[in-house]
């Protein structure tokens, strides 16, 4: 690959990855790290349009990708990706379960739809997924599976009573599915980013980012490579004997 992105290099050159909510961000920092250390990267997101870009990248850089669309919440359009990409691939290696959103409001002002939008796609998600995949890892007897969750999900954060309990079951989901298929060689573990920069950061104010910095022993704002390159370690052969596992990558915040 043209552009090293990862600060760390393992070997995935026989690994066949799917990584949702690969369009920007940290999905998009994952999908790019996997490829550009050998995996051949399925990359999910609501319209084939909107993965596109990352998608190009890869190619362009000498990777191999796929875009694909589907709104991962429901089980037809999950199943339809893995299907495909059995199809193009023969197998599923890895998954990056990265797809989510936020409906951010005091409880007593929040909607149903926004509950369940946000409930849909950040854990529903990654069950329909998760469960579209066990097969085939079961069947190559191995398997990489990690959950983007966040310190919401650890801590709580006033404001996010459906994203805190999305991510909270996130971490549920990955201790039962880890203890589920240790057997099989498929390992869960979920990655709890802390204060990232994405665009979804982008649009606060420097006061805001300022006091959250305050709570950051390491004083800074983390960036999308730094939870790529936890992703990227946790897919490899390195970390076989890790799994149920959740590690934060917050600069200290949960510390």
């Amino acid at each position: 690959m043209a552009e090293k992105h990862s600060r760390l290099t393992v070997d995935l050159s026989d690994r066949v990855a799917i990584v949702t909510g690969a369009s920007r961000g940290i999905g998009k920092a994952i999908a790019l790290s996997l490829a550009e250390n050998g995996a051949k990267v399925a990359c999910v997101a609501t319209s084939v349009e909107r993965v596109r870009g990352t998608v190009e990248e890869i190619l362009a850089a000498g990777g191999e990708a796929e875009a694909f669309g589907a709104n991962v919440g429901v089980t037809e359009e999950a199943q339809g990706v893995v299907d495909a990409v059995l199809a193009k691939w023969e197998k599923v290696s890895i998954l990056v379960n990265c797809a989510g959103i936020t409906r951010d409001t005091m409880l007593a002002n929040m909607k149903d739809e926004d509950w369940d939008a946000v409930i849909t796609t950040n854990l529903r998600g990654a069950f329909t997924f998760t469960r579209a995949c066990i097969m085939p890892m079961m069947q190559k007897r191995w398997g990489r599976i990690v959950n983007i969750s966040s310190v919401s999900g650890l801590i709580g954060n006033p404001g996010q009573a459906n994203y805190s309990a999305s991510k909270a079951g996130l971490i549920g989901f990955t201790n039962t599915v880890a203890r589920e298929y240790a057997k099989r060689k498929i390992t869960c573990n979920a990655v709890a980013p802390g204060f990232i920069a994405t665009d979804m950061t982008a649009v606060l104010s420097d006061m805001i980012i300022t006091e959250a910095k305050k709570r950051i022993p390491l004083n800074r704002v983390g960036d999308a490579q730094d939870i790529a390159d936890a992703v990227l370690f946790l897919s490899s052969d390195a970390a076989g004997y890790i799994t149920g596992q959740v590690i934060p990558v917050d600069g200290g915040m949960t510390a």
